[in-house]
């Protein structure tokens, strides 16, 4: 571990330091220890760890800054481990050279628009803690073929495009926890296609990753989100997006969190997904689902969405429960929040607490829309002064709305309908609901769509 003003670092913020950081990158066998200052440099500082053995580059407790004016990363980590998690697909000198490369206690800035923090590729083990990465086109960016990454109590701020990008990469077992992501222009955290298992993301701030009104992407095509999954043709599995502050301006076509999984039925796709314990909220969208199997959305509290709280499209095995979607106070305010699911199979909207859900219209639309749904229950729920109506389900199918409140509690009533069932609605179940406040009538049946039972009307 060699001193870098040994091999001519200067650290003043305007000098090349290039040359020098590596000379003593390599010197020091892969281990750079940064003293305090600012070190500029214009190509990638390479830690090749299949040549120079373990590696770590240490800031001296994050006042040592790298500052890339050049296009790439400031950071290039490579490694060889082409097998998985399991120790027996370990090579001999994987765990005699390369395992655990640690980056910690530093900033790197972008001077470049093309500049990227930090890259990983084929590395096993890789732990960045303590790391600030900002004004870069990528803060952390993942490609190829990683194993077993952590990132924690860092912060990945104001990035171009993505804070923390897995791009076409084959990565399992991935924990993201305790930092803060916001100020990023596209989304906080983006995975696109790749293989990607046994993701945890736990404990972070991630907030405000947008662009507000700048928007060149084609008509109808999605914008930024804080969180944002995206494998038309590949797999996003087993993950967890857990005890988070998820968070944003209105962005058009934006959402908090965002999974779109291939236009497939079989189980190779966006799967095993838990969104459990955040708060999301102050987006287009709060949750936005396509093509997602089995997946569990509980506790969350989730607020001021301006389209949806959540949208789920040709998802399948999707449970919604004992969650509070609430923010409208009055009825002057701007309205917002509902939830609706279009072509799904075999789910549950279960003990949700609501209160002025405005999703919907006069014409067409509730608070919660099941739109070509089958075998999908609501139940248990407190749907308190919709807008236009409690439920409405058209052209669903074995669909059941049972023991719901669903009551417009106002003076003057705004509620058309609580429960609508309409289209080529059949087999379908009403029954054991409380309904209470409509201004036309509380039940609006299309004829052999379903079977009523056990309804408690208020009358006035």
């Amino acid at each position: 571990m060699a001193n870098v003003y040994h091999f001519g670092a200067v650290g003043d913020g305007k000098s090349d330091d290039t040359v020098a950081l590596q000379h003593a990158l390599e010197a020091g066998e892969g281990i750079l220890d940064l003293n305090k200052g600012t070190y500029r440099i214009t190509r990638p500082l390479v830690i090749d760890l299949t040549k120079q053995g373990y590696g770590a580059v240490r800031g001296a407790g994050g006042a040592s800054r790298i500052v890339m004016a050049g296009a790439g990363p400031a950071l290039r980590i490579i490694g060889d481990h082409r097998g998985t998690a399991s120790p027996g697909t370990y090579q001999p000198h994987t765990w005699e050279k390369e395992r655990m490369p640690q980056i910690s206690g530093l900033e790197i800035l972008g001077e470049h628009p093309e500049a990227v923090g930090i890259e990983l590729r084929k590395t096993t083990k890789t732990t960045i803690t303590g790391v600030l990465v900002r004004e870069c086109k990528h803060g952390i960016h993942l490609v190829e073929r990683n194993r077993d990454f952590v990132l924690s109590d860092s912060h990945l701020l104001n990035n171009h495009h993505f804070g923390l990008f897995f791009d076409d990469c084959n990565l399992h077992q991935i924990i993201v926890h305790g930092n803060h992501i916001s100020w990023n222009k596209k989304a906080g955290i983006k995975s696109l296609n790749g293989d990607v298992h046994n993701l945890q993301i736990t404990g972070n701030d991630i907030e405000y990753n947008n662009h507000p009104g700048v928007d060149k992407s084609p008509a109808g095509e999605p914008r930024g989100a804080e969180i944002w999954f995206e494998a038309p043709t590949g797999v996003i599995s087993e993950v967890t997006i857990a005890s988070n502050t998820i968070q944003a301006t209105i962005q058009p076509g934006g959402a908090n969190v965002r999974i779109h999984g291939a236009p497939t039925t079989s189980p190779r796709a966006a799967r095993l997904v838990t969104i459990t314990g955040n708060v999301l909220g102050s987006q287009t969208r709060g949750i936005e689902l396509r093509h997602v199997q089995r997946i569990a959305i509980t506790g969350n509290t989730i607020y001021d969405s301006q389209d949806l709280s959540i949208l789920a499209s040709h998802c399948a095995g999707i449970a919604v429960g004992s969650n509070t979607l609430v923010w409208r106070g009055e009825d002057e305010d701007p309205p917002r929040d509902g939830i609706r699911l279009e072509d799904c199979d075999n789910g549950a909207l279960t003990g949700l607490v609501t209160r002025r859900l405005c999703s919907g219209s006069a014409t067409a639309g509730a608070a919660f829309t099941l739109v070509r749904c089958r075998d999908v229950a609501v139940s248990e729920c407190q749907i308190i002064d919709p807008l236009h109506r409690g439920v409405e389900l058209e052209d669903c199918e074995r669909c059941r709305v049972s023991s719901n409140s669903i009551i417009d509690r106002r003076e003057q009533h705004s509620m058309l309908q609580a429960v609508r069932v309409r289209g080529k609605s059949r087999d379908n179940l009403v029954q054991n609901n409380l309904l209470g406040g409509s201004r036309e009538k509380l039940l609006d049946i299309a004829p052999g769509s379903s079977v009523l039972q056990g309804n408690v009307e208020i009358k006035e």
